[in-house]
């Protein structure tokens, strides 16, 4: 068994003109793939840890080898935040239903100011990394995390991210970061991220 790239649900082109279609194609048959390939290569003899998903490994690196764990850590955390990345967009966005909107509204403020903290968080990340939306201990935090790390690594469940890498963004954006973040709020796919979040309060 090996991990595969995951088929995206929609057309590269589908997202324009807030993610181009080029942009799209190189992160998901480049980037992504190459997590991928990196990670299976790393674990090759180690049937008994790529028999468990991606997030179950990653969220338990401690039971990684010393000598692979950070490959691992790095093409894992890639495989992992890639793969619920692409499911956390769509072509037709969406808006929060009920139940998120006030666990917006109680930790953030609204759904504004909510959008506005996580695009400051999304800046703020010097050089290469993520912003997400998490649940921890039932509460709802905006948390940035470096490289390819994952919120499932230190326990908290990642319920919507933003790749704020340079090849998520530069063929469009160049060094325009707080627009693609802007951008991105077009193409989130909202029902995704509800879905998330009751199945993580349940």
């Amino acid at each position: 068994m090996q991990y595969t790239l995951p088929q995206l649900s929609y057309a590269y082109a589908s997202l324009e003109p807030y993610i181009d279609a080029r942009t799209m194609e190189i992160h998901h048959t480049k980037h992504h793939q190459g997590y991928v390939d990196k990670l299976n290569a790393a674990l090759i003899d180690h049937p008994d840890l790529v028999a468990l998903s991606v997030e179950d490994l990653i969220a338990q690196l401690a039971k990684v080898p010393d000598a692979i764990r950070q490959a691992v850590r790095n093409n894992g955390g890639g495989h992992a935040n890639h793969s619920l990345f692409w499911q956390l967009l769509s072509p037709t966005g969406g808006k929060p239903d009920e139940a998120l909107r006030a666990a917006l509204q109680e930790n953030f403020g609204g759904l504004e100011a909510f959008q506005e903290q996580f695009g400051q968080v999304a800046t703020a990340r010097f050089g290469s990394g993520w912003a997400w939306l998490t649940l921890d201990a039932g509460k709802l935090q905006i948390v940035s995390t470096p490289n390819q790390d994952s919120p499932l690594m230190e326990g908290r469940v990642p319920l919507l991210g933003l790749d704020v890498w340079e090849h998520a963004y530069y063929l469009q954006y160049q060094n325009r970061r707080a627009e693609y973040i802007a951008a991105f709020w077009n193409v989130v796919n909202w029902a995704e991220v509800c879905r998330r979040y009751a199945q993580a309060k349940r």
